[in-house]
């Protein structure tokens, strides 16, 4: 009896191990509105925007896989507008007189969409942006639109939703 109960186990256990994964991988990608890549042109500098698209997509993609939201899936993200905590390369460039201790408030809105593996699309609207300029002086140039990065990323990655309304 037992041999006969170890064979069929050790069956299924090879049957399962033979047996296709499902994908844990979600495809993300992240692009950028015209709106702001004319603000970039003109203003914050191209490749400053770019690297924050590509930080965007790192930072959702990490916590997808690790969480297994949207398993299969894709997110198509639109970075829509971007403030930076301090003068861009690109502004210190344009104007002379500025100055890099200069600070403000920052943050970052994104949208898009999230595709179920089912077809199921689910429209994303979100934004953050500092509310106290108090704490502005101590950060970096990007340091607002980070958060916003990760505190978006954290929150879909733990079933939070964020449909645009």
């Amino acid at each position: 009896m037992r041999l006969i109960l170890l064979s069929s186990l050790t069956a299924l256990l090879a049957g399962s191990a033979t047996a296709a994964p499902l994908s844990t991988v979600s495809s993300v990608e992240v692009s950028i509105s015209p709106e702001l890549q004319m603000k970039a042109a003109d203003d914050l500098g191209v490749k400053d925007v770019e690297r924050l698209a590509a930080d965007l997509r790192r930072d959702v993609t990490r916590e997808l896989e690790r969480t297994g939201v949207l398993a299969g899936g894709r997110m198509e993200l639109v970075l829509t507008d971007v403030r930076p905590n301090r003068p861009t390369f690109s502004q210190l460039g344009a104007q002379p007189g500025l100055s890099y201790e200069s600070y403000g408030i920052g943050g970052a809105t994104i949208d898009g969409q999230a595709i179920s593996v089912t077809g199921e699309v689910t429209p994303i609207h979100f934004q953050w942006y500092d509310s106290d300029i108090r704490q502005a002086w101590t950060k970096s140039t990007w340091s607002d639109a980070h958060y916003a990065f990760n505190r978006f990323a954290y929150r879909y990655g733990r079933g939070e939703s964020y449909a645009a309304r």
